[in-house]
């Protein structure tokens, strides 16, 4: 059940589109049925509209939901997966109910093994501190970044664009505009490791914004230009 879960604000969260996944149904009945509770008390603790893009890397309308929610909706579910859940889900309980009574412990009476015992739960404790900070900003490394930033790169990628283009004293077609828009976005792609812009994470932001800055369209898309522009044969820039 451990991928059904991401952390978002600080919360333990699961999203229609995961659920619809996991039980293997259509995302949109997913979102019809999340919608039909609406009226159900607590609607907005439970459950929070959000956007995330396709494999096309157009926005999709999807919610976030935490346990309670996911809870409410998965149980309305039917068939074997969902019976596999409520297995899961009550198994869970009883580990962790378990594991509750397992650690329970009685302090000795002699004052220097109490101590010892302090001791060793501060140790104990700055290692899982230590972990979690790591933890904490692998979590806010990889996170989508915001939508600031994301306007921030958009506009950088545009404004780069037309500076080459005015530095070479081009006068290009809309479509000729479109092989250079591409060829910046396809950089980026490759030295954050992404697929569309739309899936850069915090931790990609600086390494686009120094992309760009130094961008310089490929050999191949300045010679496509030329092409499309009936460049003479022989010339080996954009410009006149």
């Amino acid at each position: 059940m451990n991928e059904l879960v991401i952390m978002k604000d600080q919360q333990a969260v699961t999203t229609s589109l995961q659920v619809a996944e996991v039980f293997g149904k259509n995302h949109r009945d997913v979102l019809r049925t999340i919608d039909d509770l609406k009226d159900v008390r607590n609607f907005t603790q439970m459950f929070s509209d959000g956007i995330e893009p396709d494999s096309y890397g157009r926005d999709r309308r999807i919610y976030y939901m935490n346990r309670d929610g996911f809870t409410l909706l998965a149980m309305g579910f039917t068939g074997k997966k969902a019976l596999d859940f409520k297995l899961k889900y009550i198994e869970a309980f009883n580990n962790m109910e378990e594991a509750i009574k397992e650690e329970r412990i009685q302090l000795p009476s002699d004052p220097m093994k109490v101590l010892e015992l302090i001791f060793e739960a501060n140790k104990n404790t700055d290692k899982k501190v230590e972990r979690i900070d790591k933890d904490v900003k692998y979590l806010k490394d990889n996170q989508r970044i915001d939508s600031a930033k994301y306007s921030y790169i958009s506009k950088q990628v545009s404004k780069k664009v037309y500076e080459y283009i005015d530095m070479h004293g081009l006068t290009l077609t809309a479509p000729q505009r479109s092989k250079l828009f591409k060829d910046i976005s396809r950089g980026i792609n490759e030295v954050t490791g992404v697929k569309t812009r739309s899936q850069l994470r915090q931790k990609d932001f600086d390494i686009a914004d120094e992309f760009i800055d130094n961008w310089q369209p490929s050999t191949a898309t300045v010679q496509i230009i030329k092409q499309m522009n009936n460049v003479a044969d022989g010339q080996t820039t954009l410009g006149a």
